[in-house]
């Protein structure tokens, strides 16, 4: 599993660095995307849910850890 960690994040979109890590691990592999920002996450949900990626949510706090396979 790859784990990308977007939290504290302030020099640009948490979304950059996980849509890269989508494009380019390889079919198969699990991701565990890490925000701690929830404008983003919903929008990370909302692509997965369009490409018909199934997805868990995760909470905790302030962090929220989104895990799928990328097709």
């Amino acid at each position: 599993m790859i784990t990308i960690n977007t939290c504290n994040n302030t020099e640009y979109s948490p979304l950059i660095p996980a849509i890269k890590a989508i494009y380019t691990s390889p079919k198969g592999e699990m991701l565990e995307i890490i925000m701690d920002n929830a404008t983003a996450f919903h929008d990370l949900k909302t692509y997965l849910s369009e490409q018909k990626i199934g997805f868990r949510e995760i909470y905790q706090g302030e962090q929220m850890t989104i895990q799928f396979c990328v097709k």
